[in-house]
């Protein structure tokens, strides 16, 4: 018997062994290779999500930031509502959300959903349903919207506050950080408005709101005189007009409105405020305003519980009339067309030729005239029925300059128009932001020859040696001949002085923490007057003049002080010709 050689034993060997090993090895690879094509498979279903999440983001985000810088709203919302639905539900898939659970990816993922999420809410739960309701002509948008803003604001709050949260997230990669922070930025201005608007509509109880009409052809510092009042009550959206009145149904009532007005206030403005109701827009501080002209209100009209007041002049509502369109109004000769290129010279210079108001007669046919503008404004707005794109530009630019301003009883309420800034009508109390100065006009001849007034203003800061000057040069033109003025209606002129001069004020208010260091002025009859006196925590530099008709005065006065001091900006009030403002800051 021949022994197998040793490479015969290995060989043999080898061939008894291979059908355990192979069936082993294809096992290995298979518990290796199904996991590996599974992950590969995962990966690959996420990426494609994931470009489907970023595209749709992307172009919702587009669209977002053109309806804030004044594009379409309702095509924004359209595609919007379209592009964050489909994000957010590519983002919502199982794979993705168990993927959220991975170190570093996980954090960029649930950035990504839930920002889907919350556009998805404002858009597809809040924006459409309602755009949709703007545009179906049943009327009473507000109402019928209540139930969804309470709804959409109460499934957005937690998506808000998890997106404030991510926003600080370190871990975010740039485009999802920006993103996040983009949508976060708009989400906190979003959501207090939508947690406070049921209850300003009135969803858990009817609120009143007296709404304020500020004639600027009588400018005084917040606007104008406060020339007429309308009670507004909202309960569950519906929203309807319950009373009016104007300035001359409290003139004759004289009892103390309970608003105790300091020796300084008096000193600064006069007998007359707090004691005449067109007066109670003298001081630049809307929430004395509005609570005074509430006194005034509760103590003549009624003893309505008044939630807020809202203020409006004629320039607010000629931009209004842009988005509604015209409304038909009352004339001397039948019904015309009120709109956004007549309004103004029809509200501050017509009128006055149509009806006297200082006849019985004339005084309650033009009551009755500005009761119907309102009361037409009204409808139109509180309908629906106007151009979105229109309206936002129209609410925006009026609160920018100062011609829309509001103030609520409600701490929060109040807390939220505060924060957003010239809503509220208040001055700034420091100078971290802005170093704010206020120059205002003031009409003291009780007439309405300021719709013939031209302003201008030329502010100025420099910095030298540790010491900060601020310059506030204002100018006043009477644009109009002594001809053409004494042919005004008597309603027109002065009071006192008729055609022959008007009284006019210049009050400027100093920055936080400065003084004045000097005054200047040019014109035949001008000069400081008042001095001495600060108010809301600033020294003001007033002065006086007289103005026949075509004559120019400017006055001027510097501050001083040190410190830190923002950007230069000046408040004024909304003037029916455009106050002409020049700005130069030498130190920011």
């Amino acid at each position: 018997m021949t022994l197998p050689t040793r490479r015969e034993a290995r060989e043999e060997q080898r061939r008894s062994a291979e059908p355990t090993e192979r069936p082993r090895r294809r096992r290995l690879l298979l518990w290796i290779g199904i996991p590996v094509l599974i992950l590969v498979a995962l990966v690959g279903w996420l990426g494609f999500k994931a470009l489907t999440v970023k595209g749709s983001l992307e172009a919702a985000q587009a669209s977002l930031q053109q309806a804030q810088d004044g594009g379409d709203i309702a095509a924004a919302i359209d595609v919007v509502s379209r592009e964050a639905g489909t994000a957010a539900s590519a983002a919502n898939d199982p794979i993705w959300r168990a993927a959220e659970v991975f170190p570093w990816v996980g954090d960029n993922l649930r950035g990504v959903r839930v920002a889907s999420e919350a556009l998805d809410v404002v858009a597809n739960d809040i924006g459409k349903p309602v755009l949709d309701m703007q545009g179906d002509g049943e009327g009473k948008l507000l109402a019928r919207a209540l139930p969804i803003i309470e709804s959409g604001a109460t499934s957005l709050a937690p998506l808000t506050a998890e997106l404030a949260s991510l926003a600080s997230n370190e871990a975010l990669i740039g485009p999802v950080k920006g993103g996040v922070v983009q949508i976060s930025d708009v989400l906190s201005g979003v959501q207090p408005v939508l947690d406070l608007l049921p209850g300003l509509l009135g969803a858990d109880g009817a609120k009143n709101y007296l709404l304020v009409f500020q004639n600027n052809a009588e400018s005084l510092p917040l606007g104008g005189s406060a020339a007429s009042e309308t009670m507004i009550r909202a309960d569950a959206g519906d929203l309807e007009i319950t009373g009016q009145a104007s300035s001359g149904t409290f003139d004759a009532d004289r009892r103390d409105i309970g608003i105790e007005i300091s020796e300084p206030l008096r000193n600064l403005w006069g007998n007359n405020y707090g004691v005449r109701v067109n007066m109670s827009t003298t001081r630049p501080d809307w929430p004395s305003a509005a609570q005074m002209v509430a006194a005034f209100w509760n103590r003549t009209v009624d003893d309505t519980r008044i939630d807020g007041a809202i203020s409006i002049d004629p320039i607010a509502l000629s931009r209004i009339l842009v988005a509604t369109g015209p409304v038909t109004v009352p004339g001397p000769d039948g019904e015309f067309q009120l709109d956004s290129a007549n309004a103004l010279e029809v509200l501050l210079s017509k009128s006055y030729a149509w009806w006297d108001a200082y006849t019985p007669e004339g005084a309650v046919a033009s009551d009755a005239f500005f009761a119907a503008v309102a009361s037409k404004v009204f409808e139109a707005v509180s309908s629906g029925s106007m151009n979105l794109k229109d309206m936002a530009w129209a609410v925006n630019e009026s609160i920018s300059q100062g011609s829309i301003m509001a103030w609520m009883s409600d701490p929060a309420q109040q807390s939220l128009i505060e924060e957003s800034g010239k809503l509220s009508g208040i001055l700034p109390t420091d100078n971290t932001t802005e170093t704010a100065m206020g120059v205002y006009f003031r009409d003291a001849s009780a007439s309405k020859i300021d719709y013939y007034l031209n302003t201008a203003i030329d502010a100025s800061m420099t910095c030298a040696d540790g010491v900060t000057r601020v310059t506030a040069k204002a100018t006043m033109k009477l644009d109009i001949t002594q001809e053409a003025a004494e042919a005004l209606p008597a309603y027109v002129q002065s009071f006192r002085n008729g055609s022959e001069y008007y009284s006019k004020h210049v009050f400027v208010y100093a920055p936080p923490g400065m003084e004045v260091e000097s005054m200047r002025v040019e014109g035949d009859w001008v000069k400081p007057f008042r001095e001495g006196n600060m108010d809301l925590g600033r020294v003001v530099a007033p002065f006086e003049s007289r103005m026949p008709p075509g004559s120019t005065v400017t006055v001027e006065v510097t501050f001083i002080g040190s410190g830190d001091f923002g950007p230069l900006s000046v408040r004024s009030n909304p003037m029916v010709k455009p106050t002409q403002v020049a700005i130069t800051d030498e130190c920011n």
